[in-house]
């Protein structure tokens, strides 16, 4: 399969809420909007996709209901997650999870967008001292 792009689709009735929740802290892009469904894409080569789709439109695939927002998180892999986490506090934006750096190599921080999504901001740092260990088959 050859892809020409690939992005998640939420489904929520919550379209105008996400739309200004991305547009305001994270800097997306309105790409196309309607009535029924809201497509955003972040700044920077490539642009990274999201969209959502009320739950009552009849292009809806069959199969997916409203999210709920339990068993999927979008991870959006930054350069320095402390400046965007201290822009983003400063901003008032909704911390859901403070930074802090995993023993496993990464500085996150988490917002939660109004759809329920969990948006987990990484950064790539070195892990623990031996922390990777237990996990890797020699």
């Amino acid at each position: 399969m050859r892809l020409a792009d690939a992005y998640p689709v939420i489904v929520t009735a919550r379209l105008a809420a996400c739309r200004d929740f991305y547009t305001r802290w994270l800097g997306f892009q309105i790409l196309f909007e309607a009535s029924w469904f809201v497509y955003l894409a972040s700044a920077g080569e490539p642009a990274r996709g999201v969209a959502f789709m009320a739950p009552d439109h009849p292009s809806q695939p069959p199969g997916p209901e409203r999210f709920s927002g339990e068993g999927v998180f979008l991870t959006f892999q930054v350069e320095d997650a402390r400046a965007e986490f201290e822009r983003l506090r400063a901003a008032g934006a909704p911390i859901a999870y403070e930074l802090r750096d995993e023993p496993w190599g990464q500085r996150r921080f988490a917002l939660r967008d109004p759809a329920g999504t969990w948006l987990d901001v990484v950064e790539q740092i070195e892990p623990a001292p031996g922390f990777w260990d237990p996990y890797v088959r020699g």
